[in-house]
């Protein structure tokens, strides 16, 4: 029997490496992995993951050696310990069997993305309507040979699965942070949990408020759909991006969890700017804001103020708990494109110029260059870079909710984050910077592109699309969709080609199909439910896509020379004739065609006609003359008879060759002779249902229907209003009547508690707590009157549309 010593797998508590002898272990293609050959329970997956609409991804990879796959159907979760590039440079093997590590308790919600953090130890598994962290490093089990790993839930106070107002909108884990990640829910609240500290209660929560009460022309403004977080670069490390449902951005700066971790230069580099472009300021604003972000850093990294005391430079820094106590985070936005002197202002603020609805964003730094990449349900992704750096607002007398330990240390942090933007101006690409730094102004975008998938129009649904970045090579973004897989190329990049000496003309970036899960026209396609990008450090990279039937494909993406753009010399056209000239090969040399030399005659004296032939001298005259046409025309003929000797089967071969096209040629003819009579019939067919139709046409516009006005262009705005309310705000108008229900029954249950507690310490009523609660009610009744108003409407204007078609069609019938 076979042994081997498997020293990258770890479990049970002990931390050192295992050095027992364990069965030997195969390792096979990923793709040929028996996980996800397995036939049994693929259907069930395929249903499940057809009948939500919420995205899935259901692979993580911890950036090293192991992949990780959630089974839906056995709730359990594979280790799969992986080799890129073994045997060959391009193929990824797994050992087989996998892992398979168990929750230590049920989890009673449908699993719809899993994550891992940077140092591989926990995975967040995210649902609609819950959340859990398991630990992955657990302890070994004799049951069905699985590692029971601790899970704790996350919020399970503010998400339940009994009641889905609530809904989970996105989840991630910080990027600067093991224990930190956020999570944006459907009741316009981004939170910051710990696993260090409290799993029950956020560390931080922002109360999004985009547009003041009362003001909001549409219910989309108000939902928001998606985050991510920034990059390693100035105050984007700090910064949270939002995403709403009309496709505006807002930024929250700064944004940092307790107790992570950052390089020392980064911060240096943030204060010393602060002071150089604040500071020094002839504008009282910018002084203002800036001594406002330095006293922040100072406060939250205190190695500032003593390393200008003691001169130390430690290498990396850890942030401290801290919160201005008079002033609370401003909801930076909706960042407007970038507008030029004289240009109109309005485009710079007009509504969204894509189809549909906002259902994904992605940042994606990339060398200098910020990218800022939202997809729309109608296909479309829309490409814009930050034109400016990005630098932190608060407002003032917007006192924050702070929640402390018994020592006055700051545990946790509540806000409510308004938006400013009715008092900025419109930042424009040629102001000074005098002008716009540290001003308050939120960074203007710069419009890349819009990419256009040409995704299959569906009317009974939208498209779902959501965005990854190449952890090799950051200016490619894939988008996975219904139709399956798409690779996008930025080929240019605003600050990083002018860095770089690159020519500043914008190129269109470059869209490549990697998968299609559609198997023709009339077939429905197979939904994806899992990605990765894998890459190793001799710049190989794949991508490993699971489909809902449990089938893994693994691909390999090249990155040689794929920003490279094709050269193609435009000051030499080549010409058709030099074209044939240089195709056409040489059967006969040239020399040859030209006939033979011309041959000089000897200088002969006068008298030779006087010599005779047979005397001395003529014989010399005529052996000199027998010479020179030996030489010249004697040898031409040799060569001329070489050349044909030598070029004759070549010729041969190029007749016959002509003979055969010609052969076909006249077999071709000869078909389509025989088919010229039906083709006729075909043409005589045509031109007589020509004919009818025309008739049928001039009968149609006869008709009183046909003469009807266009819509006037209010008439079209009203109409474009009514698609947009039809689409869009009757979901987030529910979105928010069932929020507002949640909040007014946890309100409801938390006054009854308190009231109870009350009437224990001393008699009488909170009349206070009642009278919120009768404004809640009737702030509620008022919501569901304007909801079954605007669906009757909808319902009024279907119907008339339907009356109106049927009626239509019953005239073009008769």
């Amino acid at each position: 029997m076979r042994f081997s010593f498997d020293l990258t797998e770890s479990n049970g508590d002990d931390s050192r490496r295992s050095l027992t002898p364990k069965e030997q272990v195969e390792w096979v293609p990923l793709q040929n992995h028996p996980v996800f050959t397995s036939a049994g329970g693929s259907g069930a997956t395929a249903t499940a993951s057809t009948s939500s609409r919420a995205p899935k991804n259901l692979l993580a990879w911890d950036g090293a050696s192991r992949l990780y796959y959630w089974d839906s159907n056995k709730q359990c979760l594979h280790r799969i310990s992986i080799r890129l590039g073994e045997p060959e440079p391009t193929s990824v093997v797994a050992a087989s069997p996998s892992k398979v590590l168990q929750a230590d308790v049920e989890l009673n919600f449908e699993v719809n993305t899993i994550s891992i953090n940077r140092n591989g130890s926990a995975l967040l598994l995210a649902g609609s309507d819950q959340l859990c962290v398991i630990y992955l490093y657990g302890r070994s089990s004799t049951k069905d040979n699985t590692i029971i790993c601790r899970t704790v839930f996350i919020g399970s106070q503010i998400y339940s699965s009994d009641s889905s107002a609530i809904r989970i909108l996105q989840a991630s884990w910080h990027p600067c942070s093991d224990t930190h990640f956020g999570v944006l829910s459907s009741d316009s609240v981004f939170r910051l949990f710990d696993l260090s500290s409290d799993v029950m209660q956020p560390e931080q929560e922002y109360y999004l408020q985009p547009v003041e009460p009362g003001r909001s022309r549409s219910a989309a403004s108000i939902c928001p759909v998606d985050f991510s977080f920034g990059g390693d670069h100035l105050w984007d490390r700090f910064s949270v991006f939002v995403l709403f449902s009309d496709g505006s951005v807002y930024i929250l700066c700064p944004v940092v969890p307790f107790g992570s971790v950052y390089k020392w230069e980064s911060i240096l580099e943030m204060y010393s700017d602060a002071h150089t472009f604040g500071s020094k300021s002839a504008n009282m604003a910018a002084v203002s804001n800036s001594n406002m972000a330095i006293s922040w850093l100072e406060a939250t990294f205190p190695e500032l103020a003593q390393e200008e005391a003691h001169g130390e430079n430690p290498s990396t820094i850890k942030a401290h708990s801290h919160a201005l106590f008079d002033a609370s985070l401003a909801l930076q936005g909706p960042l407007h494109k970038v507008c030029r002197s004289g240009e109109d202002e309005a485009l710079a603020v007009r509504g969204a110029e894509c189809e549909g609805r906002a259902v994904s964003f992605l940042y994606n730094l990339v060398s200098k260059d910020s990218i800022l990449v939202t997809a729309w349900s109608g296909g479309q992704m829309q490409i814009d870079a930050l034109a400016d750096e990005i630098q932190p607002v608060w407002i003032t007398g917007s006192a924050p909710r702070l929640r402390v330990d018994s020592h006055d240390h700051i545990q946790g942090v509540a806000m409510i984050c308004e938006s400013i933007s009715d008092e900025l101006p419109i930042v424009k690409l040629d102001q000074p910077p005098d002008h716009t730094v540290w001003l308050g102004h939120p960074p203007p975008l710069l419009r890349l592109a819009i990419v256009d998938l040409a995704l299959p129009r569906k009317m009974e649904s939208s498209s779902l699309i959501t965005m990854f970045a190449d952890p090799l090579m950051p200016e490619r973004i894939y988008a996975l969709h219904e139709g399956g897989v798409d690779s996008i190329v930025l080929h240019f990049l605003p600050f990083t080609s002018q860095t770089s000496g690159k020519d500043d003309t914008i190129k269109t970036p470059s869209v490549h199909p990697v998968l299609s899960t559609c198997q023709g026209e009339t077939s429905s396609p197979s939904p994806l439910v899992g990605f990765v990008s894998l890459s190793d450090s001799f710049g190989y990279s794949w991508v490993v896509v699971v489909t809902s039937t449990k089938e893994c494909v693994v691909l390999e993406m090249k990155t040689w020379n794929l920003l490279l753009p094709i050269q193609v010399d435009k000051e030499k056209p080549i010409s058709l004739e030099e074209q044939k000239e240089k195709d056409t090969p040489d059967i006969i040399s040239k020399e040859l065609l030209a006939g033979p030399k011309s041959v000089l005659a000897p200088q002969a004296s006068p008298n030779l006609r006087s010599i005779a032939a047979d005397s001395i001298e003529g014989r010399s005259a005529l052996h000199q003359y027998f010479k020179l046409f030996h030489e010249n025309y004697v040898e031409y003929a040799h060569k001329v008879y070489f050349e044909l000797k030598h070029h004759g089967p070549q010729l041969k071969r190029i007749i016959d060759d002509q003979n055969a096209r010609l052969d076909d040629a006249q077999q071709k003819i000869s078909k389509v002779e025989a088919k010229q009579s039906m083709l006729d019939e075909r043409i005589d067919r045509a031109v007589d249902l020509h004919n009818s139709l025309e008739q049928r046409l001039q009968c149609l516009r006869s008709l009183p229907g046909a003469h009807k006005k266009p819509l006037s262009r209010a008439e079209q705005q009203f109409k474009s209003e009514l698609d947009q309310f039809t689409g869009v705000e009757l979901d987030a108008l529910q979105s928010s009547i069932d929020t507002l229900r949640a909040r007014l029954r946890r309100s409801t249950q938390s006054s009854k508690d308190k009231l109870a507690n009350q009437r224990r310490k001393m008699p009488g009523r909170n009349h206070g707590q009642d009278a919120q609660i009768s404004q809640l009610k009737s702030s509620l009744a008022k919501l569901s009157l304007v909801n079954s108003e605007s669906s009757k409407k909808v319902k009024l204007l279907e119907s008339a549309l339907k009356s109106k078609e049927s009626s239509t069609n019953r005239a073009i019938s008769s």
